[in-house]
């Protein structure tokens, strides 16, 4: 009866620790729990167990791994071991677990292209929440200046703040921002430099007429960046900053004429302020025709064009006159027409592939962000400046080095 009893009790303990070790993975505490119920028993009680059963310590690993989703015995495996009949098929029960997982090892290859994917996913919620771009046939009528942009555009921000971060992000106005706004910092480095050099290198009368081409230059530049950075503010604002990028090119116009009028008909009163004149007024002209609101629409884009190549042109007049007075080869070499030549056909070249909206109009969506027609319309700006710029360089440095003017008949 005492032997009985003692088979009971044995059979209950089996039941308990195969109920407990069921509960490993769920609850680490399980096994202390169990020593308790047990009576402070372990393995030692069950010594026909002691070569086949795990130890604690690796029921506890197992049951830790258990809570994150694997285990390496299954409770029917651990079940043949605790009952009375074992089998020789229990000899090959996984106890090792220093073996690897099955699949452990390409689990591992397969780590760091999920981390890159879990970590570009990051950044484009990031950017996402950060910064909003649309479609163009999302935009409003006032910010749908070119139909072959499709993507990448930013929308109305009606905040200052908001247009100007935006300097630091991309879209489709990133190119005509940084092109202008690199550009005047260059320009602006020229000029402090030029202009604070001594009298005795550079006198007041040349800086005087060179700041008429760095003013030009800088506040072109200027007024074309800040537009470009603003012009999703709002429709009212876009439409001044427009206005304003359309007075700095004709200010950039004017300011280069200065100084190449200046040298070129040095000993010249008459014709010098006749053609200073002129320059000025064909400017302001242009300034008035840029106030028209009409005049920033999408369907006016050949005529806003044609007007600023005409303004530039005009300096063929007084160009054609040096040529008759003192010749085709000494306006060459001492009046700087060839530099004067090559800055006109990057304004023209510009200035058409701006009108024709060239690449996008033949690849629409391929040039939404860099490489637009308005991004090469800038770069061909900014060249053109830095060629007037050695031109008028040179012929300055001609004039002054000839000293007192030469007597000529007009």
């Amino acid at each position: 009866m005492q032997k009985k009893n003692g088979d009971v009790s044995m059979s209950h303990k089996r039941q308990a620790f195969a109920e407990e070790v069921e509960h490993l993975g769920e609850d680490n505490s399980s096994m202390a729990a169990f020593e308790t119920d047990c009576g402070g028993d372990s393995l030692d009680s069950f010594p026909h167990l002691e070569e086949k059963a795990p130890s604690w310590q690796q029921l506890k690993r197992q049951a830790g791994a258990g809570a994150n989703g694997y285990t390496g015995y299954k409770t029917d495996e651990l079940g043949a071991l605790l009952g009375d009949d074992m089998s020789p098929e229990d000899d090959k029960l996984p106890l090792d677990l220093d073996e690897p997982l099955p699949g452990a090892e390409t689990s591992l290859l397969n780590v760091p292209s999920k981390c890159a994917e879990q970590a570009e996913e990051f950044v484009k919620k990031v950017w996402a929440a950060g910064w909003n771009v649309a479609h163009h046939h999302t935009l409003p009528d006032w910010l749908k200046d070119n139909d072959f942009l499709l993507r990448g555009h930013r929308v109305p921000t009606n905040s200052f703040m908001a247009c100007f971060k935006s300097i630091f992000r991309i879209h489709t106005e990133t190119g005509n921002i940084w092109t202008h706004l690199l550009g005047m910092i260059a320009f602006l480095g020229i000029a402090c430099y030029f202009l604070s050099r001594p009298s005795i290198e550079i006198q007041w009368q040349e800086k005087a007429v060179f700041s008429a081409f760095f003013m030009g230059a800088i506040l072109c530049m200027t007024f074309s960046w800040v537009f470009h950075t603003v012009y999703c503010h709002s429709e009212r604002v876009g439409r001044f900053f427009n206005k304003l990028d359309y007075c700095g090119i004709a200010l950039l116009t004017i300011g280069s004429f200065v100084p190449w009028l200046y040298y070129s008909f040095y000993c010249r009163l008459e014709p010098k302020v006749t053609y200073l004149a002129l320059i000025m007024f064909l400017g302001t002209i242009c300034i008035v025709v840029s106030m028209w609101d009409k005049f920033a629409q999408p369907q006016y884009r050949p005529l806003r064009a044609g007007v600023f190549v005409a303004l530039g042109l005009s300096g063929v007049v007084p160009a054609m006159h040096y040529v008759i007075t003192d010749g085709f080869w000494h306006a060459i070499d001492f009046a700087a027409l060839g530099w004067l030549v090559l800055m006109a056909m990057l304004y023209i070249v510009g200035a058409v592939i701006y009108a024709a909206r060239i690449p996008e109009r033949i690849f629409p969506g391929k040039f939404d962000i860099w490489f637009q027609s308005h991004q090469i319309f800038h770069v061909f700006v900014l060249a053109a400046a830095f060629v007037h710029y050695h031109g008028i360089s040179e012929i300055a440095n001609y004039r002054l080095t000839l000293g007192d003017c030469i007597a000529r008949e007009f």
